[in-house]
């Protein structure tokens, strides 16, 4: 049965300019697993567009909660890394339910779905 369905779209170049502004933005949005991944890609905009759909996802996930990110799910607590496949996988603190993610990227913008399932 599905318990909740999320949608979240990011302006790459917003997500861009706040790497830039403030250095505490990628440990603040990514857990250290994520930001391993993030230090091994080369291309800036790459980097950009990773932490982009990351973001988007991990919102989208806390819109399928109800919750919003804050107090009661941070950044921090959500996890998103690679099945063998290559897929999304997310991982979160104290989570019950099946979660299913896509992350989709244009040029411009990256878009995350998330379905929680029992």
């Amino acid at each position: 049965m599905i318990r909740g369905i999320g949608i979240d779209l990011v302006e790459v170049e917003r997500i861009s300019t706040a790497i830039e502004k403030n250095k505490r933005f990628i440990n603040r949005v990514l857990t250290e697993e994520e930001v391993t991944i993030y230090q091994n890609i080369r291309a800036t905009y790459r980097r950009a567009e990773f932490v982009a759909g990351r973001f988007a996802a991990k919102e989208a996930f806390t819109k399928a909660m109800g919750t919003g990110i804050g107090s009661a799910c941070s950044f921090q607590d959500i996890s998103i890394l690679r099945s063998e496949q290559g897929a999304p996988t997310m991982r979160v603190d104290g989570c019950e339910f099946n979660i299913w993610v896509s992350i989709s990227h244009s040029q411009s913008h990256a878009i995350a779905q998330v379905i929680l399932e029992d």
